[in-house]
């Protein structure tokens, strides 16, 4: 008699775990399907890393904000839009990718470094070459957001890289952020990099400020991707996002 007793408890057993499974699965398959719908929304960073910028604690500061950023953008998880981060830098001699663009999720970051001069323009190049080309951000993508943070002048040409990155097809279309760090910053190469009139810098008189800066871009990225529209920008006031600038 306990034997048959035993046998619908053994088949209720079977039947409850064979639904939690099915409802596992069900649930890393919709979660599958969700990532592999995200279309990217490029995040790129053109970072100035000039020897101005080891002064003051500044380039710590800057290593920790982006640090920080790319952490909250992991913690982003929206079946609409995926964040991708690149990072550009320019210092020394060149401009160099110290970053490609990839899944914020996959980035083990590496801290940079302060040295030598201000090549904006060719940072500007740079990203212009990588918006244009499709294999790096594919045609599905949102708008990206380029983000210029500077402590000085550059010291090579910049107008002709601007003026191309700015006129450039898919590039014109960026959603762009600037900050000035310290009262050396060249506020008219900042102004002329956001091309709006609605736009402005933002000013971090001190090195603290620059995490402020990050934090406000950061929310409105990640607005963006619980967005019903991905694709438009958002105006998020900073003053009311309680932030010292």
């Amino acid at each position: 008699m306990s034997n048959a007793k035993e046998l619908p408890n053994a088949l209720a057993h079977q039947t409850r775990d064979k639904a939690n499974h099915d409802k596992e699965d069900n649930m890393s398959t919709l979660k599958e399907f969700a990532m592999a719908s995200a279309r990217p929304l490029p995040v790129m960073l053109l970072l100035d890393i000039s020897g101005s910028m080891g002064t003051n604690g500044k380039i710590d500061i800057l290593n920790e904000a982006v640090s920080e950023m790319i952490e909250t953008f992991v913690g982003e998880d929206d079946f609409r839009a995926e964040i991708h981060v690149s990072v550009i830098t320019f210092g020394g001699q060149e401009a160099k990718l110290h970053l490609p663009l990839q899944p914020a999720d996959s980035i083990k970051w590496l801290p940079m470094k302060a040295k030598g001069r201000t090549p904006m323009g060719q940072a500007f190049s740079l990203a212009q070459q990588m918006i244009e080309d499709k294999s790096i951000i594919p045609s599905r993508a949102y708008r990206p957001t380029v983000i210029l943070v500077s402590d000085g002048v550059p010291t090579d040409d910049w107008h002709g890289p601007l003026d191309q990155l700015l006129n450039s097809e898919r590039a014109s279309k960026a959603i762009r952020f600037a900050m000035g760090v310290g009262e050396e910053a060249d506020n008219g190469t900042l102004n002329s990099f956001l091309s709006s009139n609605e736009a402005r810098v933002f000013h971090a008189h001190e090195a603290r400020n620059i995490k402020n800066f990050f934090k406000w871009v950061t929310m409105s990225v990640t607005t963006r991707t619980r967005s019903a529209t991905p694709d438009m920008e958002v105006n998020l006031n900073p003053n009311e996002i309680e932030l010292d600038f």
